[in-house]
């Protein structure tokens, strides 16, 4: 059961068939004419059949109203829809999956990746070549035919690029840290439209500008990332209700703190709708959910686990997984596209004061809308710097923070007040910093932004943007703007 079982169950209610309004489209203007001439890929405008697919992300709460979209059929494309932008002076928009929304596309292009997927393993040197719209599933399930592994989310069904640029927080980070630091050359398309290949050694400004600040120097339209070797590991989730929820919560920090790197663990809050995709024992109850992902042996991690079995769980599906199958842990079920409110933040600790302040804030006894509030434990290879330096910043957080609620447009309002006082409620816990890969379409302002990052790479990041996009032509997304 993952918080996006709890989406689809409570959203199901709620999707209906919103659309946007968007700007005629002049079959001579000089933009159909040129996109359409020099794009070998597909090229869809506001009139045309398919139009609003070529759009839609995984999460409408935004909604995109661009002048014109383009699937690219290679990077040849990426670059020509690039340099037609600039010429027009269009902003440019990139997207692969939608998991990641944070602006509207309005008014600009947006480039959509989804058919640039190929793959290729190099198991001697245990790297893999990932093209820009690739999904997690997919890098995951050809790297698990070497037993390698690389270091996904908990959702597979995320773009594996958009991903790791953001940072790339999942199941093996304590071990292995953010997925950002396993990467080791990116294929760039500058704002101007030029190839640049990245890496320690060229272009190294960017390469570290890049991984961190995403889709603001550029389109990614390929990268390389180290793999590492994890066959098996043991893995899945608790699920506890009523006093045993309780029990779970004040156990969790002293257990936490005590387990060994080869350990990733979340704690999460889940308000659960009466739907088939939860199971029927946990259908309109606050269940707590521990997920667990451990590389080592099972009987070793069955006995980290028994103080927190001790609790009582309601269900237990912890077990030896092969590596691909290591989305089961959070189980996050493929959806329709539905509205879902999202916030972040960052915990300076993980400890007794700070989880019973969320307990009391979120426990089984308040009144709250249906959805999840996540504690994500950071700290091992996540608190330590890159090998080779990237814009991830905030490594002395000790948690993270997710909440994510499903909702109608007319109760948008009420979500997000409430999702406020959550926020306000925990502020003597937070360290005021945010993650990049989970922020959303709330955190969309300069101070928002800048949280997201330490001032001192705030600042470089600036200095490079006006360097290299000093028109801010990518600005549809969490925009650092120029110096």
């Amino acid at each position: 059961m993952s918080r996006r079982s709890i989406i689809k169950g409570a959203g199901a209610a709620v999707v209906g068939s919103a659309s946007a309004a968007h700007a005629a489209h002049d079959p001579g203007d000089r933009l159909a004419t040129r996109l359409r001439s020099a794009v070998k890929g597909t090229v869809l405008f506001p009139r045309d059949p398919g139009f609003a697919a070529g759009h839609a992300g995984y999460n409408p709460v935004v909604q995109h109203a661009p002048k014109a979209v383009v699937v690219p059929a290679d990077a040849g494309d990426i670059r020509t829809a690039v340099r037609l932008a600039g010429l027009l002076g269009l902003p440019v928009a990139v997207q692969a999956t939608g998991h990641g929304i944070s602006a509207a596309a309005d008014g600009g292009i947006l480039i959509n990746t989804r058919r640039l997927t190929s793959v290729t393993i190099d198991p001697v040197k245990r790297v893999a070549k990932v093209a820009a719209g690739t999904r997690m599933r997919t890098l995951v399930e050809a790297a698990a035919a070497h037993g390698l592994a690389t270091i996904n989310g908990s959702s597979l069904d995320v773009g594996a690029v958009g991903y790791t640029l953001g940072g790339g927080l999942g199941p093996l980070g304590r071990k292995y840290g953010y997925a950002a630091d396993h990467v080791r050359a990116i294929d760039l398309v500058t704002p101007d439209g030029r190839p640049l290949r990245l890496s320690p050694d060229r272009h190294a400004d960017l390469f570290w500008a890049v991984r961190g600040g995403k889709s603001n120097f550029g389109v990614v339209a390929g990268m390389e990332i180290d793999l590492v070797e994890a066959a098996t590991l043991y893995g899945g989730a608790l699920f506890f209700l009523g006093e045993a929820a309780q029990r779970a919560v004040r156990a969790y920090p002293a257990w936490a703190a005590g387990l060994p790197e080869e350990m990733t663990t979340t704690l999460a809050f889940m308000r659960l709708p009466k739907a088939p995709s939860v199971p029927p024992p946990l259908q309109e109850r606050v269940a707590v959910r521990l997920t667990a992902a451990y590389l080592g042996r099972d009987q070793e991690g069955r006995r980290l686990l028994a103080p927190m079995l001790a609790a009582g769980p309601e269900l237990d599906t912890m077990g030896a997984l092969p590596y691909e199958k290591i989305g089961t842990i959070s189980n996050d079920p493929s959806v329709a596209p539905l509205p879902v409110f999202e916030r972040t933040g960052l915990l300076r600790a993980l400890d007794a004061a700070a989880v019973e302040r969320l307990l009391d804030l979120a426990g089984p006894g308040v009144k709250l809308p249906f959805g999840v509030i996540e504690l994500r434990q950071l700290g091992g290879a996540l608190a330590r710097p890159a090998a080779v330096p990237n814009a991830i910043g905030h490594r002395d957080a000790e948690a993270l923070l997710f909440m994510a609620n499903p909702a109608p447009a007319e109760q948008a309002g009420a979500v997000q007040k409430q999702q406020q006082q959550l926020m306000d409620g925990l502020e003597p816990h937070l360290t005021g910093g945010l993650s990049a890969n989970f922020m959303s379409s709330a955190d969309l302002a300069p101070e928002q932004v800048r949280a997201a990052y330490t001032p001192a790479d705030y600042a470089r990041l600036t200095r490079l943007k006006r360097v290299h996009d000093p028109c801010n032509l990518f600005r549809v997304n969490h925009n650092i703007r120029s110096a």
